[in-house]
């Protein structure tokens, strides 16, 4: 017998097993055919059911153990992590051993996290209010609030305490025994905060036993996010930007229609005829048309360098910005059309080969100083040289720039700087030293401001707009 015989007496005895058909033949010489199909047999279909529920007892097993692994570490203090070995090692070593002093000491350990538990209850029985008298703060000033406490459970609520987290500090507060219904109300004074966003909130109540074995906490959902604006110095309108351009500044490109009258030259095919100078045209037989010099309204950027490397320490930087905002400051007030340009983080695997800014919003003062609340020296950030090469580069039209540095970047680098800016912008560059005297060098290229304190743009920009 060959192999494909084989093959379809194997295939026709399965089919034989599985399927038995019953032919009968009915009065009419119909022919009637009944298929029987086998099923599974009941103890693989116990089996599969047992497979399924040993699989959903271990998952819930899995999910309870993790679940009470993350209640342990969020519930248990060291000291009770060591109680609870004490209690266990006690028991066991007195058991096994026969020692009662073992078993007594396991024991007080197991009464002393026994007796710890009752402290827990009442976690989350309060509700708290925390309120603020203000969103917006200078550097230096600080802000006060209140928190007000209220027992809303129906049982007596025992003493407890408070944590606010306010930036990377925390301020506590105790919380008396409340009864049912009453409620107490505490002052929150920060004095003194640094620019930046702090976030105060959210408030935890903190449950937790006189020996410290246990604790229980519970955040509230309030959280305020306080903008701390760095000091700004008043500086003279007139002064601000070195020129006085309130209908505009002519420059040297001509033009066939503006304000600044240049010249009159013959005409020429396209020209306006409302540019036509009669006067001219009859004096000399051709016609003559106006030129002019294109006037334009001056567009003011502020560069602040934010590398770590180019500011001696933080308080130098914090001067930087101080001067870019009060030099922002003054150009909002002035409805100038000024852009403020900043460095952007950069990581490490693309320094080199990518190039970034950040442009702070200038749309109102207070979205300006927002924007400057969120300022920070990067470590990894394109140096000022190429922050001024992306600011010339995006700016069309500048007619001064302003770029503000720290002490460690020299001259050299400042006047390279410099360099990126068209021709006809000015610029000016402002070096915070707070161990240095106020200054004016005037360079080939630019102008360079060197300051001490914020205090002293204002006189510096005043004496360069009179000079």
């Amino acid at each position: 017998m060959s192999t494909a015989e084989r093959q379809r007496d194997s295939f026709s005895t399965a089919e034989a097993r599985l399927t038995r058909t019953v032919h009968s033949t009915e009065p009419e010489g119909r022919t009637h055919v009944t298929s029987t199909s086998v099923t599974s047999s009941s103890r693989g279909r116990a089996l599969v059911r047992a497979v399924v529920w040993w699989a959903g007892a271990w998952r819930a097993a899995g999910s309870a153990v993790r679940a009470a692994v993350q209640w342990a570490a969020r519930t248990v203090r060291p000291a009770g992590a060591l109680v609870a070995v004490a209690a266990t090692a006690g028991l066991v070593l007195g058991l096994v051993f026969g020692w009662v002093e073992w078993m007594v000491a396991g024991a007080a350990s197991i009464v002393l996290l026994l007796a710890s538990v009752p402290f827990l209850f009442g976690a989350r029985s309060y509700e708290v209010d925390l309120s603020l008298s203000h969103g917006r703060v200078v550097a230096g000033d600080g802000i006060d609030g209140e928190i007000v406490v209220r027992n809303d459970g129906h049982r007596i609520a025992l003493p407890g305490r408070l944590d606010v987290p306010v930036g990377g500090g925390l301020v506590e507060f105790g919380v008396p025994l409340l009864r049912p219904g009453h409620s107490i109300a505490q002052p929150l004074d920060i004095p003194g905060l640094r620019r930046g966003i702090v976030t105060v909130g959210p408030v935890t109540t903190v449950r937790s036993d006189p020996i410290g074995l246990l604790r229980r906490e519970h955040a509230f959902e309030d959280v305020h996010d306080v903008f701390v604006h760095p000091r700004t110095t008043s500086l003279p309108s007139t002064s601000a930007g070195l020129i006085r351009d309130l209908e505009g500044s002519p420059t040297r490109r001509l033009v066939d229609a503006d304000m600044s009258f240049h010249a009159i030259r013959e005409y020429a095919p396209g020209d306006s005829q409302r540019q036509i100078h009669w006067r001219s045209t009859a004096k000399t037989g051709r016609l003559m048309v106006r030129q002019y010099e294109e006037s334009r309204r001056s567009r003011m950027a502020v560069i602040l360098a934010v590398a770590e490397a180019e500011f001696a320490d933080p308080d130098e930087f914090e001067l930087a910005v101080s001067c870019a905002a009060s030099l922002g400051l003054r150009a909002v007030h002035d409805a100038r059309d000024v852009a403020i340009v900043t460095g952007s983080e950069i990581p490490r695997v693309v320094r080199g080969r990518l190039r970034a800014i950040r442009h702070i919003p200038a749309e109102s003062p207070r979205t300006m100083l927002d924007g400057f609340s969120a300022v920070d020296r990067l470590e990894s950030t394109m140096p000022v040289g190429e922050v001024c090469r992306l600011a010339a580069e995006s700016g069309d039209g500048l007619s001064i720039a302003f770029v503000v540095v720290g002490s460690r970047v020299s001259l050299t680098r400042l006047q390279q700087a410099a360099l990126a800016f068209p021709v006809d912008t000015v610029v000016v560059g402002v070096i915070c030293d707070e161990r240095a005297h106020p200054r004016m060098q005037q360079l080939s290229s630019m102008t360079v401001l060197t300051v001490g304190t914020v205090d002293d743009l204002s006189g510096l920009l005043l004496r360069g707009a009179t000079s």
